[in-house]
């Protein structure tokens, strides 16, 4: 048996030249100084990697870290706390790790104008201790070739930092994260290798780059309301944008305002949950998700998108109704959910209330009313507010009917479907204010349901408004101040300063 040669290990390590703190008074300074070490740090590790083509087995290890950022608050002097974010709890030290402030530059300006105005300090930048993993200092759609891996004769781990699982987790925007002594508190709800993670994983699972993405996401179980969003933005392309400066779809595939309405050229295999985005320059546009069928795709999604820190995600889809009183095409607009979908029970116990946010549900309840031209008591006549249920079994009808039937009804429950209570309590759980406008598409505890004839003449009706009036609601939002929007009661007894 041939012998194997185990390479010795390394241990000298080049790293790029100590960079010394400074600290800035003005947000823009800040992340000026961000964005220059973040690229010097990349490159210095894109460099290293390109070099080793020739080498392939390099006598030394190569290192280099994120940028973090640090605020140090000494009095207890009264801020400004009614926006739900911007502001230290107590006295001492604060600091995080920053990835991408090309793509957060909008995002960190805002919250440290907010840091300086309500506490009147300095934001420090310097060089932290975690080291950047060499998978997320590439350039966005950087393909490597695998000739140059292949020359590579060690183990890409004994010559790279490698992604840490350990430093991916959510114990911070979980409340559970408690500093070791001496160590700051956190700054921002996700650290750097955090959010690279979910950066690389939303490029996988959608097809767009995270750059694509607009602050307000809708979410659909059903392709048909896709392709009712993609006919509609086309069109308002070709009609010269109508307040959109583009449309992003799969593939990255990009068409301007005034460009003809014509299907482009679709990628090769679509992603697991396409993404399709109406832009806006200041991020204020909308993408709409098309997650599929089930709670585990729902937690997957936002788990990501929620890094990019949007400042609303609906739930748009079918359910089945509950009540007699209820009929096909009449629409839920939740304002609780009873959480049976059990994805997010180690990470948010199920006795944690999800309360209704009032901005999006006033939102999404006008809207209804706007579209369908009933108001007042009229809208009672296609729309009631409740209880909608989550459960992860799609053929939950099949069980014993005692068990769930009676569960249902003692919760008042009008609808249930296998995503919304996911997503909302994914959004109570991330900050991010959720809202679900569901649609009735069958009665299975009524006998009542479709034959093929009368789905399809559905679908074309009813998908079509449900679409526009959770466009508009997410419209009226978009009109709103943001420090309104972002919601108090969302925010725990020791929060980050960051929104």
């Amino acid at each position: 048996m041939e012998k194997r040669i185990y390479p010795r290990a390394i241990a000298t390590i080049d790293r790029p030249e100590p960079y010394a703190r400074q600290s800035f008074t003005t947000a823009e300074e800040a992340v000026g100084a961000l964005k220059v070490l973040y690229d010097r740090n990349t490159t210095f590790l894109r460099e290293a990697f390109n070099g080793l083509s020739s080498s392939g087995a390099p006598d030394r290890r190569f290192r280099a870290c994120y940028p973090e950022v640090g605020v140090t608050v000494a009095s207890y002097d009264p801020v400004d706390t009614r926006l739900a974010y911007g502001h230290m709890p107590s006295p001492g030290q604060y600091a995080t790790t920053i990835t991408r402030p090309d793509l957060f530059e909008s995002y960190l300006t805002e919250q440290f104008r907010h840091i300086i105005r309500n506490h009147g300090v300095p934001i420090t930048v310097g060089e932290s201790e975690t080291p950047i993993p060499v998978h997320f200092a590439f350039l966005e759609g950087t393909h490597v070739e695998a000739s140059v891996a292949d020359r590579i004769k060690r183990p890409l781990r004994d010559i790279f930092d490698v992604p840490d699982l350990n430093g991916t987790d959510d114990h911070i925007a979980n409340g559970t994260y408690e500093p070791a002594p001496g160590e700051p508190s956190p700054l921002a709800p996700f650290t750097a290798q955090r959010i690279d993670y979910s950066l690389h994983r939303l490029s996988h699972y959608t097809a767009t780059s995270p750059s694509h993405f607009q602050n307000f996401v809708l979410f659909t179980n059903y392709q048909f309301y896709i392709d009712e969003f993609v006919a509609l933005a086309r069109g308002m392309m070709a009609r010269g944008g109508e307040g959109y400066a583009s449309f992003v779809e799969p593939g990255n595939i990009v068409t301007l305002p005034g460009e003809p309405e014509e299907n482009p050229v679709a990628i090769a295999r679509m992603p697991q949950m396409p993404a399709y985005h109406l832009t806006r320059p200041d991020h204020g546009g909308i993408t709409m998700v098309n997650i599929g069928v089930g709670p585990s795709n729902a937690k997957t999604i936002t788990d990501h998108i929620a890094v990019l820190r949007p400042h609303a995600w609906l739930m748009l889809g079918h359910c089945a109704g509950l009540r007699n009183t209820q009929a096909l095409g009449d629409y839920v607009l939740a304002h609780a959910y009873v959480r049976e979908d059990h994805v997010l029970d180690d990470d948010l116990p199920v006795w944690v209330p999800i309360p209704a946010l009032a901005e999006v549900q006033v939102a999404l309840q006008e809207a209804v009313a706007e579209v369908t031209g009933l108001s007042g008591y009229d809208l009672k006549r296609i729309m009631r507010t409740g209880t909608v249920a989550t459960i992860d079994n799609r053929n939950w009808e099949l069980r014993d009917q005692r068990g769930p039937v009676q569960r249902l009804s003692q919760s008042r429950a009008i609808a249930l479907d296998m995503e919304s209570a996911t997503i909302a309590a994914n959004g109570f759980r991330f900050r991010v204010p959720y809202g679900t406008l569901l649609c009735v598409s069958d009665k299975p505890l009524h006998g009542e349901l479709k034959l093929p004839g009368m789905a399809t003449d559905f679908y074309k009706r009813q998908v079509a408004q449900h679409l526009i009036i959770g466009m508009k609601a997410m419209e009226r939002l978009a009109a709103m101040p943001v420090e309104r929007l972002h919601s108090r009661k969302l925010r725990s007894f020791s929060e980050t300063a960051f929104q």
